[in-house]
């Protein structure tokens, strides 16, 4: 998988690049990774990449003839992203869906972002969430991180990305680990017990409860709803 961050402040993007299972997947040729100075591409002897908006308005826009061109210079591309709290969600489904592609060109905007005619040139539009950030730096390294763990290799047990949270439509169960007493706080029996089966039926219900009380759209949106959710309460019942 190859990633190429086109954005105003590289040194915002390298650093991440550095540590970490990222950093070991860059060694092991697992990822490869390209940070482009959008400034290389501006226009002047002060590299300049913004103007003022047409119609008035307060802020810069960073220029289209400018971001076009350094979005070609990372072409060929599988993806040209746009990072925006106009975008699309970004979920794990998206995230499973990008992790298969060979080469993802994500583009990270400031100020009061692109002249709309970018637009045109990218694949898609991705938001992490509803509310803005200084930049699209965040958001892109985001979907790295989302993305890059799904690649075979980059992560230590290959089964374990299969039980996180969103990959079944719930959120994960909770995990435990030594001490099994900690200020009064037990790990439950059933996980010292070693029935593998009371295990699984117990992170089931774990993960169903947590999903009902945390993010109850999530049954909705996976169609788990009523039948799982009056499973869940008839489990409750019984202790």
């Amino acid at each position: 998988m190859r990633y190429t961050f086109i954005t105003l402040f590289p040194q915002l993007i390298r650093p991440w690049l550095e540590e970490s299972l990222i950093a070991k997947a860059l060694q092991r040729g697992l990822l490869s990774a390209e940070v482009v100075d959008l400034r290389a591409f501006g226009l002047g002897r002060h590299r300049s990449v913004d103007d003022t908006p047409y119609g008035g308005g307060a802020g810069m826009v960073i220029r289209a003839d400018v971001a076009v061109a350094a979005i070609e210079s990372a072409l060929p591309a599988d993806e040209v992203i746009l990072l925006s709290p106009a975008g699309r969600p970004f979920t794990q489904e998206v995230a499973e869906e990008l992790s298969r592609k060979e080469h993802l060109v994500l583009l990270c905007g400031r100020y009061e972002g692109f002249d709309a005619r970018v637009e045109a040139f990218v694949t898609r539009s991705l938001s992490i969430g509803d509310y803005v950030l200084m930049g699209g730096e965040v958001a892109a390294l985001a979907v790295l991180e989302a993305t890059a763990r799904l690649v075979p290799g980059v992560i230590g047990d290959p089964m374990s990305h299969r039980e996180d949270s969103f990959v079944r439509g719930l959120l994960d169960y909770p995990h435990y680990t030594r001490p099994p007493e900690f200020r009064g706080l037990k790990v439950p029996e059933v996980l010292l017990s070693g029935d593998h089966e009371a295990v699984a039926r117990f992170r089931r219900k774990e993960a169903l409860k947590r999903t009902l009380e945390l993010r109850p759209e999530l049954l909705l949106r996976a169609r788990i709803g009523a039948l799982e959710a009056g499973w869940l309460a008839e489990m409750d019942r019984e202790g």
